[in-house]
């Protein structure tokens, strides 16, 4: 039998919710230690924050993303929570995408701190068919939660909420930039700086800065 996720919360009897999924060999921790759950509550935003801890092998066999959502998301549309983002540095980045992907109307805005693009395999083949907009992706891709990224990402809902950001000599910067290219000019933030925490941190108080939280 799995386990329960293991989360790291901040629950002041706040409207809504902000979930965020850490990065490769993250801990929900590391969210805490870099300041996240400071700088939301001395913005006194109406969020509850949870961080949540997601174990590479379950990601890998498909099983946390379900978990995911019948552990965390849905209890918390149940509980009544006004509108719920997920959001995620790096691989949670990724997975955040994956997850509104593969389950559509889940969550009401997503914040992506840069969001890792996927494997070599997954974008290398998108460039060999001429780039985002010529590829058609093949049931065999299909199978894949990465090409089922991009494939949402080829026409992403215009009335989802989306934030993007990422540092410009991140070493998957352009990736990224593709990422943030399927959103509108508002959605896309670039900053000076690598795959760092000070850049993630910087991003993330844009982000509480933005009023996408703010009603």
């Amino acid at each position: 039998m799995s386990q329960a996720l293991r989360t790291l919360g901040q629950n002041t009897g706040a409207a809504n919710l902000m979930v965020l999924l850490p990065g490769a060999y993250m801990q929900p921790e590391d969210f805490a230690a870099a300041g996240f759950f400071t700088a939301l509550s001395t913005r006194q935003l109406p969020y509850d924050l949870l961080a949540v801890d997601l174990d590479l092998e379950a990601i890998s066999a498909g099983t946390a993303l379900p978990a995911l959502q019948a552990e965390i998301l849905a209890p918390a549309r149940r509980q009544g929570y006004a509108k719920i983002w997920l959001g995620g540095i790096s691989l949670g980045g990724l997975l955040a995408l994956g997850h509104n992907a593969d389950t559509p109307g889940s969550v009401d805005g997503l914040c992506l701190l840069a969001p890792y693009p996927g494997s070599r395999l997954t974008t290398n083949a998108i460039a060999r068919a001429g780039g985002l907009a010529s590829w058609q992706a093949t049931p065999d891709q299909l199978a894949d939660p990465e090409f089922r990224v991009w494939r949402w990402l080829q026409k992403p809902p215009a009335d989802l909420p989306v934030f993007v950001g990422y540092g410009s000599e991140d070493r998957f910067a352009a990736g990224m930039r593709q990422i943030a290219d399927c959103f509108p000019p508002s959605a896309r933030h670039a900053i000076p700086g690598g795959h760092e925490w000070p850049v993630w941190q910087l991003l993330w108080e844009h982000f509480l800065d933005s009023g996408h939280l703010s009603s």
